[in-house]
């Protein structure tokens, strides 16, 4: 296996960066009054996913810093978060399960990267 150059290479984050543009997309059309409480949240947490990993894919010398349990949260938030979007009706059952189950997918990569960070490490 060889080791990744970048966070950019990390299959973890353009699984999550491609699920955070999705959610991006699927909440242009959750109504008005939802923008600063569903929508913004829901995009927050998404983006977060992405960006947590790729701070802590920074701090892969640190092997303690860069087991970044933060994206993992934030991975499981955003499950949260569709969960209501589904029951509010703004998504389709099976694309909330869809969504969900990518998420599901980062979280074992995640996983996977928590308890091996010397595969990360330089």
């Amino acid at each position: 296996m060889t080791k990744p150059t970048g966070f950019r290479d990390l299959k973890v984050y353009q699984l999550a960066y491609e699920l955070a543009m999705e959610i991006f997309r699927e909440s242009k059309s959750f109504p008005a009054e939802e923008k600063y409480s569903l929508t913004d949240q829901i995009r927050r947490s998404s983006r977060s996913v992405a960006g947590n990993i790729a701070e802590g894919y920074r701090k892969k010398r640190y092997p303690k810093m860069f087991v970044n349990k933060m994206a993992d949260g934030e991975a499981t938030e955003t499950q949260v978060w569709l969960d209501f979007a589904r029951d509010c009706g703004y998504l389709s059952s099976e694309r909330q399960s869809n969504l969900t189950a990518r998420y599901e997918e980062v979280g074992r990569m995640l996983g996977g990267m928590i308890n091996h960070p010397e595969r990360f490490a330089l």
